[in-house]
């Protein structure tokens, strides 16, 4: 995480309707239909983590769009990354030209008394923690699909097991930094929102993220795939926005319905075989 608006955005309107679970402390959106296994989304936060309400309001958010249980995990095993109260929303546009030097060097001096935190949810550590989470869910909920949509640490999760049938589904908002080497690993469908502005997921690597993908069409690896981009955007926009900018805004509603119509095409359970 070393992006000057990763501390910066909004709170969402609304309390969540959710609970916090045993299962590892995970919050849990419950779907309509208790005991409905077809399928489950996980949704993997930002440095924010589960304190910050946004993530469980887009958690309730989801199930009912998509009518299915949205499992949030606790990334930092109850030590996130950045506090809520570090979150400007006054200073932070999450939009396009909000940044400065003058952000970054705050981001440092928000940090420097995290660095505990941050190692101890370094990637490795919470890439290994998601896993055991879904060998979990997987186990003890028998959902035949689960997807996950990742937003800035968590996006950068999403990607790095986005692979060997760890998920069936990804959908990736403005990630935390990934390699070419990690896009190239993914191996089921991917969909990518995209800001504008992103010193994390920059234009040259977002395209050639595309690319990759673009390179497997007609091959035995070609997954489906799609990266939208939204203008006037900028890292965070996705779970921290900013409604009082139109441009914003719009990316967000546009951004979360990308995601429901994702799951919504990639998490179909197959038809019965006829008899």
């Amino acid at each position: 995480m070393s992006c000057a608006d990763c501390f910066k955005g909004s709170l969402l309107t609304g309390e969540p309707t959710g609970s916090i679970t045993e299962l590892d402390g995970a919050y849990l959106a419950s779907g309509p239909t208790a005991g409905d296994t077809r399928r489950a989304v996980v949704l993997l936060t930002d440095a924010f983590g589960l304190p910050l309400k946004n993530s469980k309001l887009i958690a309730d958010n989801i199930a009912k769009c998509l009518s299915c249980d949205v499992w949030a995990p606790d990334i930092f095993n109850g030590e996130p990354i950045l506090r809520a109260a570090s979150l400007e929303p006054n200073l932070l546009h999450v939009r396009a030209g909000g940044s400065c030097m003058w952000d970054k060097f705050r981001l440092v001096m928000i940090l420097l008394p995290r660095l505990l935190s941050v190692y101890r949810s370094r990637p490795t550590v919470a890439d290994a923690r998601i896993r055991a989470f879904l060998k979990k869910l997987r186990e003890q909920k028998q959902y035949e699909k689960i997807g996950a949509v990742g937003y800035c640490y968590g996006g950068g999760i999403a990607v790095r097991l986005g692979h060997s049938k760890v998920l069936d589904s990804i959908v990736v908002c403005h990630p935390a930094p990934v390699t070419a080497d990690h896009i190239k690993a993914i191996d089921v469908p991917a969909s990518w929102v995209c800001a504008e502005e992103d010193d994390t997921f920059s234009a040259a690597l977002r395209n050639k993220s595309e690319a990759i993908f673009a390179a497997r069409k007609g091959k035995e690896d070609f997954v489906d795939y799609e990266f939208v981009d939204y203008k006037g955007t900028a890292h965070g926009f996705a779970c921290r926005p900013n409604m009082d900018f139109p441009d914003v805004k719009e990316g967000y509603e546009k951004g979360f319905q990308q995601t429901i119509k994702w799951f919504e095409k990639t998490l179909q359970s197959p038809a019965p075989a006829p008899e």
